[in-house]
């Protein structure tokens, strides 16, 4: 495991209610309800809150692991992020998609770009080991 040398930022919520809740950040840019995947609730759910912030962090590392290659990224790149949850031997579990959208780029250079950026992004490296992972270039 590792220890971070150097804390650059630190997320705070107070969550209520579980999946039936509201989450809220302590400087309240974050104030959403939660509701359970797939019901009719009104909220967001977990999965989707993790997706968006992994295919943002992912945009970030991408633009990194770019520089480093001296590739010059597409402005009208995107991620679409799949966060599954389901059931193994009766244990919850969740499995992940980060499908890749990087217009007018080499497909051998994009895929080259997404694999650093796997290895960069601290989402991934997170759930690295942890979790089935998919990356996919469109």
């Amino acid at each position: 495991m590792t220890t971070l040398g150097k804390i650059l930022y630190t997320a705070q919520t107070h969550t209520t209610g579980g999946r039936d809740g509201a989450a809220r950040s302590s400087d309240g840019r974050l104030d959403v309800k939660l509701s359970p995947p797939g019901s009719a609730g009104e909220g967001t759910n977990p999965e989707q809150l993790f997706a968006a912030g992994w295919s943002a962090c992912f945009i970030g590392a991408m633009r990194r692991a770019a520089a480093a290659q001296k590739v010059q990224l597409p402005a009208d790149l995107a991620v679409d992020a799949e966060i599954d949850l389901g059931t193994t031997n009766e244990q919850y579990f969740l499995q992940a998609r980060l499908t890749v959208s990087l217009p007018g780029l080499d497909r051998t250079i994009a895929q080259a770009v997404v694999e650093g950026a796997h290895q960069l992004c601290p989402y991934s490296k997170a759930t690295r080991g942890n979790i089935a992972v998919a990356l996919n270039v469109a």
